[in-house]
């Protein structure tokens, strides 16, 4: 399991490549290559793409295939999130936001196109897949990490309610394409599911607590987006609802309980390795903490 066996940067700009071809206003074929690229350390589909070799990876252009849709459903996600309608962050990735940089009609428009290049890149398998029936699960899937009930749309709507369950809002918000990474590596594989779907629950939760604590005391230059956002729009946080060390406390919880529940397969070990790896990252700097 090779550092570039978990690289998805090709498939990536195949992807854009495609979306942003021929006939494709100018516009928006620039906007759709700056929300992609450069990236952040795609986790999702690194993770995605972990758990598939980790159970044999007997269909790995379907395994790529999710881990791409999956990421361009991650950049969708975060164009749509920085508009003035929900976050009105004008920087992400240390860059101004697309709808900075762009204006706000090719921001949504930018975060649709991502949204149907990603569930392209599934569909245009067609039959060339060894077992057809894997792609419909994965597919399946990646929907439901994205839509309704439990999916990051929803994750987003419940902060338009009065009153949020913050666990239940992380898992959403969050969690559901960390869960969608880990079940449709699986599904890609041809090994059972369901397993897998609490390393995702708890990485997704721990990579959201980790967002709440860099948000309560980052500064902006140094994780390259506007901080202090929960705050001002009131929005619930671990740190808010926990305090600072509560917060780190449940992070760390989070990734032990991730790292516990990694169901027996042939590449356990160095799947292992991978999600400690990536975990270890999500501790903002100057925190101190246990997780080796």
């Amino acid at each position: 399991m090779g550092k570039a066996s978990l690289d998805c940067e090709h498939t990536l700009s195949l992807a854009i490549r495609e979306a942003t071809g021929q006939g494709c206003p100018p516009l928006l074929a620039k906007a759709l290559d700056y929300a992609v690229f450069p990236g952040g350390a795609r986790v999702r589909p690194r993770l995605c793409l972990a758990v598939a070799l980790a159970n044999g990876n007997s269909e790995p252009r379907l395994a790529s295939a999710a881990a791409t849709a999956i990421e361009l459903l991650h950049c969708a996600s975060l164009v749509h999130d920085d508009l003035p309608c929900f976050d009105d962050a004008i920087e992400r990735r240390g860059k101004p936001s697309l709808h900075a940089a762009f204006g706000q009609r090719i921001a949504v428009l930018s975060g649709d196109a991502l949204i149907v290049a990603a569930f392209q890149q599934l569909a245009q398998l067609g039959s060339s897949v060894t077992h057809p029936v894997r792609m419909a699960q994965v597919t399946a899937i990646v929907a439901a990490g994205v839509g309704g009930p439990m999916g990051i749309c929803a994750g987003q709507a419940w902060e338009c309610e009065p009153r949020v369950d913050l666990e239940h809002y992380h898992q959403a918000k969050t969690g559901a394409l960390f869960v969608a990474a880990t079940c449709a590596g699986a599904a890609a594989a041809g090994v059972p599911v369901e397993p897998w779907r609490e390393l995702g629950n708890s990485i997704g939760e721990a990579y959201q607590v980790a967002d709440d604590i860099q948000d309560a005391i980052a500064d902006t230059a140094t994780i390259g987006k506007p901080t202090g956002i929960d705050v001002a729009l009131d929005r619930p946080s671990a740190v808010r609802e926990l305090g600072l060390q509560g917060a780190v406390k449940r992070l760390e919880r989070c990734i032990e309980k991730g790292l516990d529940s990694i169901p027996a397969c042939k590449g356990r070990a160095l799947l292992h390795d991978v999600v400690q790896q990536q975990s270890n990252r999500f501790f903002p700097q100057g925190i101190k903490h246990t997780a080796a």
